[in-house]
């Protein structure tokens, strides 16, 4: 007598466990991955977040920064504005002695018997007429003129001899460049 199992009902509650068991798995992994989800959602906002922060420091600093440049541009218009005062001023203090060695020079270099009738001064061109007792006269004036450290370049334009209370002279005419003595600048040691 064999007995006879019917396994028939056993299989079956095993397959409905394993589906149980299945399901239950599937649930679970879609609740982790929907926690995963979540979590690298979460996680990437806060990185989002974290590099706007980040720019917007940045976007701060770079303005501070240009506001600064800007500052130190109009610091340096006004130094390079102050420093050309400063040149204007010393070469006008430099300008305002050299009338006086003008004519101090010009009365050392003026050789006896010429005598200035006028004086003529545009820019660095003085014109000179007087009246000399002779020629030889005016080319000496011509030569001290020509060894001055304030003149240079002396050039005759006329002269003409005529008689004036019965003795010869000569009228003449020149010109001369004046030589201007360097003045001592501020240099722009800055840029």
């Amino acid at each position: 007598m064999t007995t006879r199992v019917n396994l028939l009902p056993w299989r079956e509650m095993h397959r409905k466990e394993q589906d149980r068991q299945l399901l239950t798995i599937a649930v679970g992994a879609w609740i982790l991955m929907g926690v995963i989800i979540f979590y690298a959602h979460v996680h990437v906002t806060a990185l989002i977040e974290n590099q706007n922060k980040r720019n917007e420091f940045l976007n701060q600093e770079i303005a501070k920064v240009e506001k600064e440049i800007k500052e130190i541009a109009e610091l340096k218009k006004k130094r390079a504005d102050l420093i050309a005062r400063m040149n204007v001023i010393y070469q006008l203090q430099g300008d305002r002695t050299q009338v006086v060695h003008l004519f101090d020079e010009l009365a050392r270099k003026l050789p006896e018997g010429i005598y200035l009738a006028s004086l003529s001064h545009a820019g660095s061109s003085i014109a000179l007429k007087g009246v000399a007792q002779s020629n030889a006269r005016v080319s000496a004036l011509m030569r001290n003129l020509a060894a001055s450290d304030w003149f240079a370049e002396p050039e005759l334009e006329v002269i003409t001899v005529k008689a004036k209370d019965s003795e010869r002279v000569s009228e003449f005419s020149l010109r001369v460049k004046q030589v201007a003595k360097q003045q001592k600048k501020i240099e722009d040691s800055g840029s």
